[in-house]
């Protein structure tokens, strides 16, 4: 028997609180990246994707991270950080004993460097978002600037930030698009850096075996004492459930994300179930319109397809109730959530009512584009064809590998998606992709553009009261939700088993 400790493993690619996963002191830890197929790459400023970040999180650190049971960011690679009064300048004294796995320690010149290259337009960071905020930033996400104005070196380990407005910093800094890298590896490298990264997290990256897995082990400079406790963690590259089902039981895994299919079966388990931890998780799934093509530009037409798909009926037989029914954007778990929402009914009546109204009474075909992910990829289509077809909406369903959809989103190369998006934890964040100033490769997949949301979310950045923060993110959403932005469906319920054999 091997001996096991509980750990906190922060999925931090959830942006949500984190189930407690099995870690052998000393041993290798077999794990999963179980989403959408293989990875993109392993250069964390050009990714956005959950599957990525899973294994991203292992060997980088951001400027802050996220602490289970406080449920709240940390400073991670600072130990000091003063704002001043009007929240709009923040001052870090950065730790002074980090290094990157090549050996160099961590200075603010790396600092500086990984927020001007998420920023730039030649990186095409879908993170951008994040740095945004600071002074400038905008101006080098557009070209007009070669570097972030709201960046100053102090020394080599006192950084300066200097925000657009006095939002919470820590919030948007933690995301692991925001890694710090080294300067020198990532210029010496160019596009090989996503093959051959170098972090400064509690691992580094060994291989990558493309379709198959990827190997990091522990680094022996880690900043933190006697950490990390494994010597190996080796992800597999897992998309189909089904797969992971078998590997797991076949002791190949020792601990793995549980999707609807296995959630009833697990449950009932005698063993299994003592090994499982459940968690609400702050992602959203929705269905996305091309804002750019005609009928979705209608906002009857999406409020018609809200009206029509019965997703209480989905969640409860296609997915075994593992996911609780969306009342809008933004999840219950989070800050931002208005409990007096109303969500759409299903009412296939009113849906073709609002389909006549736009003159749509004799309906469309549409490309529907998702992957084979059993809770939010085109099951969900092939779930919802039959509802759509009595407003005579004929969905042509397209399934391919995750990579080839984020594509295919960032170009607008689509009519409708189904797709799994991060909520959380901070709701201003959430709902910034959907400004107008937010391109689609930064997560504005839908290219959605509406002055009222922007002009609320502009007021939410400059409110520094709480409750009145709070309740003009409130209505942001609901403004989403009366235009239909999206077809909102559910939120998902976050289920981990490992194996204690």
């Amino acid at each position: 028997m091997r001996r096991l400790l509980l750990i906190a493993l922060v999925l931090m690619s959830l942006l949500s609180a984190a189930p407690a996963v099995a870690e052998r002191a000393g041993g290798t830890l077999h794990y999963i990246a179980p989403y959408g197929g293989d990875l993109l790459g392993l250069d964390a400023h050009k990714s956005t994707r959950v599957q990525d970040f899973l294994v991203l999180t292992s060997f980088n650190h951001s400027l802050y991270s996220w602490e289970p049971g406080v449920n709240k960011p940390k400073l991670e690679l600072a130990t000091k950080a003063d704002v001043s009064a009007d929240g709009k300048v923040w001052t870090f004294k950065l730790r002074d004993d980090v290094k990157f796995h090549h050996g160099r320690k961590m200075t603010v010149d790396d600092v500086i460097f990984s927020y001007n290259r998420v920023a730039s337009p030649a990186t095409k960071s879908p993170s951008a978002l994040y740095v945004r905020i600071i002074k400038g930033a905008k101006d080098v996400e557009d070209g007009k600037a070669q570097s972030i104005a709201g960046l100053k070196k102090i020394d080599d380990h006192t950084l300066q930030i200097t925000l657009e407005n006095p939002v919470n910093l820590p919030y948007f800094l933690f995301n692991p698009g925001t890694a710090i890298l080294p300067k020198d590896e990532v210029e010496k490298k160019g596009d090989g850096f996503s093959t051959d990264p170098v972090g400064c997290g509690p691992f580094q990256f060994v291989k990558w075996v493309k379709g198959s897995e990827v190997t990091v082990k522990k680094f022996p400079g880690y900043f933190v004492p006697n950490r990390p406790f494994l010597d190996k963690i080796v992800f597999k590259i897992m998309s189909e459930s089904q797969a992971r089902d078998n590997a797991f039981r076949a002791k190949e895994l020792d601990a793995t994300i549980v999707e609807p299919v296995q959630y009833p079966v697990y449950k009932k388990d005698p063993a299994i179930s003592k090994n499982i931890i459940e968690v609400a998780e702050m992602f959203t799934r929705a269905i996305g319109f091309n804002f750019d093509k005609e009928p979705f530009k209608k906002k009857e037409v999406r409020q018609a397809i809200n009206f029509a798909i019965d997703k209480n009926l989905i969640i409860d037989k296609l997915l075994h109730g593992k996911a609780v029914p969306a009342v809008g954007w933004l999840p219950s778990t989070s800050t931002g959530f208005n409990p007096k929402a109303k969500a759409y009914d299903y009412d296939p009546a009113k849906a073709a009512e609002l389909m006549k109204k736009a003159g749509y009474e004799k309906g469309f075909t549409a490309d529907a584009l998702s992957t084979g992910n059993a809770s939010w990829g085109t099951v969900v289509f092939e779930a919802a064809m039959p509802m759509l077809k009595k407003i005579n909406i004929t969905l042509n369903i397209q399934q391919m590998e995750g990579a080839t959809l984020v594509d295919r989103m960032q170009k607008g190369e689509f009519d409708l998606f189904s797709y799994s998006m991060g909520t959380g934890p901070d709701p201003y964040q959430a709902l910034a992709r959907w400004k107008s100033d937010a391109s689609r490769i930064a997560g504005n997949y839908i290219n959605y553009k509406n002055p009222a949301f922007d002009k609320v979310m502009e007021q939410a950045a400059a409110e520094r009261n709480d409750a009145k923060h709070a309740a003009l993110l409130q209505q942001a959403d609901g403004i989403l939700l009366e235009d239909a932005a999206l077809m909102f469906f559910n939120y998902n319920k976050a289920v981990l088993a490992w194996s204690t054999a």
